[in-house]
């Protein structure tokens, strides 16, 4: 922590005032005005803060903002019209008699505006001694009756009282935003602010890409900065129920000044006024450190700072785990993550492993219950078999309530001060927890470590005739190898699902059934098995294996083997238990099993798996084929797009190509694709957009819907968004759970995903950061296909074949 350092100058730098304040008022009432030309401010009851115009630095345009009045050399803590600018002193703000505040730019042009919710006379505007600019009745100063307030709106900086997160109730999202620099205020890359999935965190972002975080609130201090205790200085609290979760700072000395501010640079800094030096000293800045970097160590990787130091490696797997490229000459040297040993049992033979000291795994895909104490969190944890990790929420008194993590573990790092305790789940012997005391290693490591040491000598023996019988074997396995997957033995699949028997048939899609099985060591199994009548064959089927071997993401499905054995092709699966997602979004009972927060969940979960298909998977990956059917819910409900036969790899920047086969669901196809044959990561983001709207609905793309029954479900929606009548698409299972705010943007994002030219829809970068956050978003135009017309182009060469759901055309892919 640096305690010691003073900042002058960062984003709430002293700012430039043309002249000195003429007048100053203490309220603002209906028809009074703050002039840049007069000279005139708002100034709080004690002067601790003042409202005007100002400009930053050495910038020559014109803001208006609050600043500190008392201390602090005029530091700025927030600016109205941060990304519109005015270009002279012109500006003029209005409290109007509808009760709002207009900033224009001395004519009739509106630079910034703010509405009360109730239009009044009575009303008044006021800047309160905490920062907070407020309209208010008259005769009331009850905080619950503010009829508007900055509060809900952060720039760079939170205020002692500000709450920042999630409010549920009226829609907003509390989040900091950087400057672009100390003499531009407009929104920078950098945010903050609460993840609502799971257990809420904050999080710090560079536009889309998560950066740091801060770990969970456990009753004392957040799980990822034990440094943040309760102190004589401030004290803050977090707040988690039906209305929202936010955390908020409030000051114990009336005298102090603090601040949480995230800079132009991306750090995220606590500031205390340091009076004798006049200057912001840095109480605690985020990130701190390299294994403060996000998920650094990959998949159930623990980063440990004190290692570095000693010049060791940083990144080490956790007890049952080992490093997941030791064989993958391409990165060697890198550390991706780590894998199992052994596969859980899912029963009582597995074991937790008590590691103290620990910033807990992300919780994004989490379940939490204040309710339950440790042994009823271990128990509930055993009982499913996705079950991975499990601790307390919060850790005063003993401990209460239970957070469970499903799958790989990501983001943890040690923490010697740390009291936080994460109980992890392995394969092993009988049941009970194994503590990992720190600083003794057991005496099988040490036997362990002389046993590698002979096996290492042994080896390099071995390693001449190991090479030999490599070369002869080489052309045998060329196959083997270009898989990349473990090959499983027909007879052992053909046992696992009772010999492929109609009671474990899953489903059938374009490939051929999928059986559900069991192999003899318990563990579930999804079996895809290519049909004799099949229009797709063994390109599908490689293409699916070079694809998906390659993939690791929480929201893609995990690709387990295949058998290539008695003329059969079969790949194998991770089970999912809840199917597919058409299974219950277009079923009028099952329907009531999604409520609005589980399918918001599967948009985002479904925009982040296409976004690692598209940017950050080694081989760049468009889908072609994303449609309901092809995303599976595991236990949660967590979305995993699945299916990757018709997939298309990229290498380096490519990113569009054609084709004279066109393979994927009529519907959810994009025009240029469906009618042409050329294809992107734009036709993916077509289908998402086709997707997303048919998980708001509950309709079917090619359905037919009043008052036209020329329209589809992309007409359907183009024509409710433009009479603003957006809940009327909204399928009526969830109409008691949906946030409205949520699912207006849900639906203008996929309408810009449909957009009949591909430059226009945006990459699934930006789609991610507008469910993410509340940025501005343009209003989309008219959809591509939004008729319910069949497809039909005279000018194609080749000739479209519909076959049930499924398109193809005549050559290869």
């Amino acid at each position: 922590m640096a305690q010691t350092l003073i900042i002058l100058f960062c984003s709430s730098l002293t700012i430039s005032l043309l002249a000195i304040s003429s007048a100053s008022l203490d309220t603002l009432t209906p028809n009074q005005t703050i002039a840049d030309g007069a000279k005139t401010t708002l100034i709080s009851a004690a002067g601790a803060f003042e409202m005007g115009f100002f400009s930053p630095g050495s910038s020559s345009t014109r803001y208006l903002g609050i600043w500190y009045n008392n201390i602090a050399n005029g530091t700025v803590a927030w600016v109205a019209n941060r990304n519109t600018p005015l270009s002279d002193t012109s500006g003029v703000l209005r409290f109007d008699h509808n009760g709002g505040l207009i900033l224009t730019d001395g004519g009739s042009n509106v630079v910034w505006s703010a509405k009360s919710s109730k239009a009044s006379a009575d009303l008044v505007v006021q800047l309160l001694d905490t920062g907070n600019l407020v309209i208010r009745p008259v005769n009331d100063s009850y905080p619950d009756n503010y009829l508007w307030q900055s509060f809900d709106y952060p720039g760079d900086c939170i205020l002692p009282g500000m709450k920042f997160g999630l409010d549920l109730t009226n829609g907003v999202n509390r989040q900091l935003t950087s400057w672009k620099s100390l003499d531009d205020p407009s929104t920078g890359v950098y945010r903050s602010g609460v993840n609502g999935k799971g257990y809420p965190e904050i999080f710090l972002w560079n536009g889309s890409d998560t950066m740091f975080r801060l770990g969970p609130w456990n009753g004392i201090p957040f799980g990822g900065r034990s440094s943040l205790l309760q102190n004589a200085i401030f004290t803050y609290n977090f707040v988690l129920d039906e209305a929202g979760a936010y955390y908020m700072f409030q000051l114990l000395n009336a005298s102090t000044a603090m601040r949480l501010m995230l800079n132009s640079e991306g750090d995220l800094q606590f500031l205390t006024w340091h009076d004798p030096k006049k200057g912001w000293e840095i109480t605690v800045n985020l990130p701190t450190d390299k294994c403060d970097d996000f998920s650094v160590c990959g998949a159930n990787g623990n980063c440990n700072m004190t290692k570095s130091k000693l010049g060791q490696e940083m990144c080490d797997c956790f007890e049952g785990f080992s490093p997941s490229n030791l064989e993958n000459n391409e990165i060697k040297g890198l550390f991706s993550g780590c894998v199992r040993k052994r596969m859980l049992t899912c029963g009582n033979q597995d074991v937790f492993s008590r590691y103290p000291g620990l910033k807990l795994p992300d919780t994004q895909n989490s379940w939490i219950d204040p309710r339950l104490n440790l042994d009823e969190c271990k128990a509930k944890c055993l009982n499913n078999c996705s079950c991975t990790a499990y601790a307390n929420m919060d850790i005063k008194e003993g401990g209460s309530g239970c957070v469970l993590w499903f799958g790989d573990l990501f983001d943890t790092r040690e923490f010697l001060a740390s009291s936080q305790v994460l109980y992890l789940r392995t394969a092993g012997e009988g049941s009970g927890i194994i503590s990992r005391s720190k600083g003794k290693a057991p005496v099988a490591i040490i036997v362990i470590v002389v046993l590698v040491v002979v096996t290492v000598v042994l080896s390099l023996f071995l390693l001449v005739v190991y090479k030999k019988k490599k070369l002869r074997r080489k052309a045998d396995q060329s196959q083997r190898e270009d898989f990349e997957l473990p090959l499983f033995e027909f007879a052992r699949i053909a046992k696992a699902t009772n010999n492929f028997s109609n009671n474990n048939k899953l489903g059938e899609g374009g490939f051929g059934p999928v059986y559900m099985g069991i192999l003899e060591e318990g563990q579930e199994i999804a079996v895809k098995r290519l049909s004799k009548t099949s229009k797709q064959g063994l390109d599908e089927f490689k293409n699916e294996v070079l694809c998906i071997a390659k993939l690791q993401h929480r929201n893609l499905v995990r690709l387990l083997g295949c058998s290539i054995e008695e003329g059969e092709m079969l790949l194998i699966y991770e089970f999912m238990p809840n199917k597919s997602l058409d299974f219950f979004i277009f079923d009028k009972v099952q329907s009531k099993l999604l409520d609005w927060p589980k399918r918001y969940n599967i948009i985002n979960g479904v925009a982040k798996g296409l976004l690692y298909l598209h940017r950050d998977s080694r081989l760049r990956i468009i889908h072609r084929d994303l449609k309901a059917g092809n995303i599976l819910l595991d236990h949660d409900m967590n979305p995993k797009v699945s299916d990757f036969g018709t997939a298309k790899s990229f290498w380096g920047s490519q990113s569009e190509a054609s084709t004279t086969r066109v393979v994927g669901t009529f519907g959810y196809m994009s025009p240029e694709y469906a009618l042409d044959g050329i294809f992107s990561f734009k036709s993916d983001v077509y289908s998402f957009g086709v997707l997303v709207l048919e998980i708001i609905s509950g309709k079917r793309m090619k359905g037919f819907y009043q008052p036209d029954p020329n329209l589809n479900l992309l007409g359907q929606a183009w024509r409710l968004y433009n009479e603003q009548k957006f809940l009327e698409l909204v399928d009526k299972a969830i109409l008691q759970s949906c946030n409205y705010f949520e699912v207006c943007r849900a639906i203008q994002i996929a309408l810009l995903c449909v957009q009949p030219y591909p430059e226009d829809r945006p990459e699934m970068e930006l789609v991610n950061l507008m469910l993410s956050s509340a940025i501005e978003m343009p209003r989309p135009n008219q959809p591509g296909f939004f008729t319910a017309k069949k497809l039909q182009d005279s000018n194609s060469s080749s000739s479209l074949i519909l076959d049930n759901s499924d398109v193809f055309y005549s050559s290869d892919i």
